[in-house]
């Protein structure tokens, strides 16, 4: 982590991590072709009004193109670079295919400039490969999981998390989420070796508002502190309690925390062996 001289009181407690010696550019800016302007809807819809609160604003961005569907097979790839990207927590590297196509891809923890990597049902087991689960022995960490065949990355893509592999049974993996969750894949899905880069990201400490306002992060407001008119919670003289029967709510009534929201009839519940545990507030 990196850490900066106490010239301010925000500045005191403010961390970022160290990018040197971790990342590695060939050029400061994202490869052209693979790069595209960025218009983020913000928080609004296409009336502008807030559907989404507390976003808004931010330093402009190049979106770069990320490959989740992974589809060149048995083509093995050079990494280039290893780069920031503003639009994920974790790094992205530009990997050079065998056939002259370059693609970003996902970059694992302990991935480096000159690196191989390689999509094949016959892949080594080592960080940046990838293959079919049932090509995985178990125990192994992974990332970047199909939830069909052939669909591309959906579960385990933030910075520093990884699922573990933990067994074979008639078709399905066995899986362990970061959220401790044991669920069921096809086996036939495929996944990446190792665990995404950027371990540090959730150590880091935004030290003052307006670096939260150049990631395009909006004032919260407590509902406690609003008039009775704009939130459950709101009005009354003084500082008070929630007073509610039922537990506190949001703005739309709706109950928080820990009231349980997952549709009981969804597709995916049977495929769910464990549910994820829970944090107790001490």
């Amino acid at each position: 982590m990196k850490h900066y001289n106490p010239t301010s009181p925000s500045r005191r407690q403010m961390t970022g991590v160290s990018y040197k010696g971790v990342l590695s550019f060939s050029k400061s800016s994202p490869l052209k072709k693979l790069a595209k302007g960025l218009k983020r809807a913000k928080g609004r819809n296409n009336q502008g009004r807030i559907t989404t609160r507390h976003k808004g604003g931010g330093s402009r961005r190049l979106y770069r193109d990320i490959d989740f569907k992974y589809n060149k097979y048995d083509i093995p790839a050079k990494i280039e670079t290893i780069e920031y990207d503003p639009n994920r927590s974790g790094f992205i590297a530009l990997a050079s295919y065998a056939d002259g196509e370059k693609r970003y891809v996902l970059a694992p923890q302990g991935l480096s400039r000159n690196d191989k990597i390689i999509v094949s049902e016959n892949a080594e087991i080592k960080a940046g490969n990838r293959a079919p689960l049932s090509k995985i022995p178990p125990g192994t960490h992974i990332f970047n999981i199909e939830l069909h065949p052939g669909g591309g990355a959906k579960l385990v893509r933030s910075a520093g998390n990884f699922a573990e592999l933990l067994a074979h049974d008639a078709g399905y993996a066995q899986i362990k989420m970061p959220s401790k969750e044991i669920r069921k894949v096809l086996s036939r899905c495929w996944a990446s070796i190792g665990a995404v880069s950027n371990e540090e990201h959730n150590l880091v400490v935004i030290g003052k508002a307006g670096r939260s306002r150049w990631m395009g992060i909006r004032p919260t407001v407590r509902g406690s502190a609003m008039n009775a008119c704009d939130h459950p919670l709101g009005g009354g003289e003084g500082k008070a309690l929630a007073g509610l029967k039922k537990g506190p709510k949001n703005k739309w009534g709706k109950g928080k925390p820990g009231v349980k929201t997952r549709n009981k009839k969804k597709y995916s519940s049977k495929l769910i062996i464990k549910r994820r545990i829970k944090k107790k507030k001490k």
